[in-house]
């Protein structure tokens, strides 16, 4: 029998609960929102007036140029589903009602994601949180849930973000002066903030965890409880958003970059495993180090697949600059048991025992890289790939596979993957190879400040 539905958290909304609150004017504005390719929300705010009149029972109407820009917002070329010979229509917003929510951080406001569709009512392939749940569908179809958790790592500057852009981003000023890695005292410093965001995200339906400090100055990060992959991919984007408002409101900034200078980089690590309709785990069982025959399969493919579908874990320039060694950011792509040196990391025991993707910064589309775990470790129960053992030690040493060491060499894996051809589409495939190119274009054609540095006058 499955599992009783879990209470609705305190903060989500139903829509006759919207209505009392507009009514009485505690609500003025609802956010209609997507996730777009680079994991930025996207969309409308609405009149609460209009939102609930014309727009629950329907959509919202927006430029399907939304899935097909850089990250500067420009109309590039090499889309097939959006473009200037086929006039940038629209695509519609329908609104997802389960995701209704307060917004504490913003007055008078609430918040729902959308799922993107065409005129005709079929679904917006190339839309991340489309894609992510036509693989949580696969698993439906086998009667198991994807359960997952993200760790967002950030780093807090005392600059706002409008002097942070004035300075061209240099000479910022971290809200930590040292490693503040567990440290309550070093932490307490930026408590107020940390404490705005938690309350914040709790007040908007989120399950915080905790937070703790991190190893690079002015880094942090705050744990949010798991939940069903899609759930849990949407709650990474509101909160993402939302602790970039809640720090611009108190006059600092947080960056997600991955790799925003040489220190430590901003990583996700992303935690995943799969329960049956009955909520029993799938991939525990009584095999080695706590596996199921199905878990080493579902970890072997995950290994498997992890150079093709590294674009969906890495997707942008700087990505890549995390990946060296003794970063605590992988170059090996290995698992080992509660061995952070590898791209896996197997913990917990039973009910709770999971992988962890360490691969991903904290730029990644959440959506996109559980899709791609899902994809990936599918594939290695349905060929019944065998699990290596076990890494030992330093990962970092290892001679073996890596992961890829520039967004080019991960695009060049990605367009020749069988594998992501067959599980996520040719459409798919082809959206977010050209993602790719149009980066690497724009990086190629950059000059650089390290290259004014040392050609400038010494050249």
């Amino acid at each position: 029998m499955p599992k009783p539905t879990a209470p609705r958290r305190p903060g989500f909304l139903s829509l006759d609960e919207l209505r009392v609150l507009a009514a009485d004017g505690t609500i003025d504005t609802v956010v209609l929102a997507f996730t777009d390719m680079q994991g930025r929300l996207q969309g409308k705010r609405l009149s609460a007036e209009f939102f609930l009149a014309e727009v629950a029972g329907a959509h919202a109407e927006g430029c399907n140029y939304l899935l097909a820009v850089d990250v500067e917002m420009n109309t590039v070329d090499g889309y097939a589903m959006s473009s200037w010979e086929r006039g940038y229509g629209d695509f519609a917003l329908v609104p997802d009602i389960a995701t209704l929510r307060l917004v504490p951080w913003q007055e008078g406001t609430a918040l729902l994601l959308a799922d993107l569709a065409w005129e005709d009512d079929s679904p917006v392939v190339a839309s991340p949180r489309q894609i992510l749940k036509a693989q949580a569908n696969r698993l439906a179809q086998r009667g198991w849930t994807a359960l997952a958790g993200t760790e967002l790592e950030f780093i807090v500057f005392t600059d706002s973000y409008e002097q942070a852009q004035a300075q061209g981003f240099r000479d910022l000023t971290p809200a930590n002066q040292y490693n503040v890695d567990y440290s309550i005292l070093g932490t307490s410093r930026v408590e107020p903030l940390l404490r705005r965001v938690r309350l914040g995200m709790a007040g908007a339906g989120l399950y915080v965890e905790s937070s703790k400090g991190e190893c690079n100055l002015g880094q942090h990060e705050i744990a949010f409880r798991y939940a069903d992959a899609v759930t849990t991919c949407d709650n990474h984007s509101i909160y993402k958003t939302g602790a970039k408002e809640i720090a611009a409101a108190e006059g600092m900034s947080i960056t997600f970059m991955a790799k925003p200078n040489e220190r430590e980089g901003n990583s996700c690590h992303i935690h995943l495993s799969l329960r049956d309709q009955a909520g029993n785990p799938v991939l525990a069982g009584d095999r080695r180090h706590g596996l199921s025959r199905l878990g080493e399969h579902f970890l072997a493919g995950q290994l498997a697949g992890l150079p093709e579908l590294m674009l969906f874990h890495a997707p942008n320039i700087n990505s890549y600059k995390r990946y060296l060694p003794g970063s605590f950011a992988p170059t090996a792509v290995r698992w080992g048991v509660d061995n952070r040196t590898c791209a896996y990391r197997l913990v917990g025991h039973g009910l709770s025992l999971r992988a962890e993707n360490r691969v991903p910064g904290g730029d990644v589309n959440p959506y996109l890289a559980v899709a791609a775990m899902i994809a990936a470790g599918l594939d290695g129960i349905e060929r019944e790939l065998p699990l290596e053992p076990p890494h030992q030690g330093n990962a970092y040493a290892d001679p073996g596979p890596r992961v890829a060491g520039t967004l080019r060499d991960a695009l060049e894996e990605w367009e020749k993957s069988q594998l992501a051809r067959e599980a996520l589409g040719n459409d798919v495939v082809e959206h977010y190879a050209n993602h790719a190119r149009v980066e690497i274009a724009a990086f190629d054609a950059a000059v650089t400040d390290w290259e004014l540095r040392r050609g400038f006058e010494r050249m």
